[in-house]
């Protein structure tokens, strides 16, 4: 009769990324007490990848104790700098700081000259970060690099060539960081680092290119992300972030119906973890897409949400304020928000909520001041995302400013920037102002055909409010609710509702406890009676005619 080896078998599965069950198998060897220091280290990485944290820093301590035991220091060394760092970025500053500083004291007392040096010399650079010390930092990130390359150390080399970036990037010089992050990366996807590792970089690395809006970037690295997820099982600490990154691509791209399932799934997946400031910005993206389909009161919770999670709510909320009706708490949100916000990734998020709210109110010079400061912003960034906003936010101010003629040529170079990003909502959103614009200078056929441009996306998308400014312009706000309600059947409002929330076929057939064949005749016979022809177009009825 075999007798199974939980030890092996956890080696054997950490060497295959089964997270789960090398994490299983080697607890199993560790209550029978077969477990050396290298499996504490290998159950201690295991226990991150599946987010369990505390059990994650606890064994990376039994490790280090162990490593000491059998009178290995670098090891030891390292384990305290992953028990110590892994604190620290989960909020416990003081244990984390003193296992840092305990690995730091073992190093100088033993005189070492190893790749450890390098590893705690990360949290310093971190540190220069947060204080606004790029160059502090991008230095001593140089130094970690050179360290790794003596001793052949890719998880060193990779996280010192990141840190560089992240420093060049603060500091304004976005195509140098850019360039030094995708190096970063290529010692990633070549497999040249460890998973801890490489989820650190991954992460890292998208959150720049999302803070210099390169979407270009943000697109191609959320996708080799989602493909490296794909491959370990039951990975946790980075799945989370990367549904939210997927949303955000999915609204820009128009997908809204799966960027609200994947902001979805990003809750569920990090609501275990308490804490974790991805859950504020997965439930900020919920918010936002809950707002541009009209679903105010959704939204608005959703929104503040994200706040009790530590994630600010604005512009969003303020644009909620303004789709309310509630223009003076709009403007005064936005001015207060303008005047508190510095960082670099933040203010131009702001600024752009700042040209609509401004312009709405009449205060065009506030407007023109926010789009003269975002044209200085995306100077320095080679974004087309930015370009795109500027010329948005100027044709808008000409408009407004009473020169309808100048918007509308600028209003066409927008149109063609958002076009080449395959934005459909904001193309949209320009053919709507091109159509204010054209109307103001007597063009009314240009007009017409901007509207029904627009028109059509907004349907499409289920943008509902859009919708609604379209009809007034068209000089038809918005019809009142039929009575026989579009003609449906009872059942097939239930379905309908449910497919205003997002659910799918089967999701509704499971609610109504009924087939997935009869939901399907129920969606193409609500299809036909009102005359639309998209989930996202039958969503923008119901919440229209006020059935969802």
């Amino acid at each position: 009769m075999t007798t199974i080896d939980p030890r092996m078998q956890g080696r054997e599965a950490y060497e295959r990324l089964a997270w789960r069950d090398a994490y299983e198998q080697l607890s199993a060897a560790d209550r029978q007490g077969q477990l050396e220091a290298d499996d504490l280290d290998r159950m201690a990485r295991a226990a991150y990848l599946i987010g369990a944290i505390d059990a994650a820093t606890g064994t990376w301590e039994r490790a280090h104790h162990a490593f000491l035991k059998r009178g290995e220091a670098a090891p030891a060394v390292r384990c305290a700098f992953w028990a110590g760092l892994t604190l620290v970025l989960h909020g416990e500053h003081a244990r984390g700081g003193g296992w840092l500083a305990r690995a730091q004291n073992i190093l100088e007392n033993t005189a070492l000259d190893c790749a450890e040096e390098g590893y705690l010399r990360i949290p310093m650079a971190l540190q220069a970060l947060d204080r606004g010390d790029p160059e502090a930092a991008r230095r001593s990130c140089v130094e970690i690099t050179e360290i790794a390359d003596r001793f052949d150390d890719a998880d060193l080399r990779a996280l010192g060539t990141l840190g560089q970036g992240q420093a060049l990037v603060a500091q304004g010089r976005a195509a140098q960081g850019v360039a030094m992050l995708d190096e970063a990366m290529v010692a990633v996807t070549t497999g040249e680092v460890s998973p801890v590792t490489a989820g650190i970089v991954y992460c890292a690395v998208i959150l720049a290119c999302r803070g210099i809006f390169d979407l270009g970037r943000v697109q191609e690295w959320t996708a080799a992300l989602s493909r490296w997820c794909a491959t370990q099982q039951d990975l946790k600490p980075y799945r989370g972030q990367c549904l939210v990154h997927r949303s955000e691509i999915m609204q820009l791209r128009g997908e809204w119906a799966d960027a609200m399932d994947e902001a979805r799934q990003a809750c569920e997946h990090l609501s275990d973890r308490p804490g974790d400031p991805v859950m504020g910005m997965a439930l900020y993206q919920r918010a936002e897409l809950f707002r541009l389909r009209g679903d105010f009161s959704r939204a608005e919770s959703y929104y503040r949400e994200a706040i009790d999670r530590g994630h600010p709510a604005q512009p969003g909320l303020a644009l909620l304020r303004l789709a309310q009706g509630r223009l003076d708490d709009a403007a005064a949100a936005i001015r207060r928000t303008v005047e508190e916000t510095e960082g670099a990734e933040e203010r131009p998020r702001v600024l752009v909520g700042c040209v609509e709210i401004e312009l709405a109110a009449g205060a065009v010079e506030n407007a023109q001041a926010a789009v003269d400061e975002l044209a200085k912003i995306a100077a320095g960034f080679d974004s087309p995302y930015l370009r795109a906003v500027v010329a948005n936010g100027h044709g808008s101010v000409l408009l407004a400013a009473g020169e309808p003629e100048g918007a509308c040529a600028v209003l066409r170079g927008a149109w063609v920037a958002w076009h080449e990003i395959d934005a459909p909502y904001e193309t949209a959103r320009v053919r709507l102002q091109m159509a204010r614009a054209c109307r103001r200078i007597g063009d009314h056929d240009t007009a017409e055909m901007e509207l029904e441009a627009a028109r059509r996306v907004f349907e499409q998308l289920g943008a509902v409010p859009a919708l609604k400014e379209v009809r007034q312009l068209m000089g038809r706000a918005g019809r009142a609710p039929h009575p026989s309600r579009g003609g449906l059947t009872p059942r097939e409002v239930e379905v309908l509702r449910l497919i205003a929330t997002g659910a799918s076929n089967r999701e509704i057939a499971d609610r109504l406890v009924i087939s997935d064949k009869t939901v399907a005749r129920h969606v193409s016979n609500m299809f036909t009676k009102l005359g639309v022809s998209s989930r996202a177009a039958a969503t923008a009825y119901a919440y229209e005619h006020d059935l969802a």
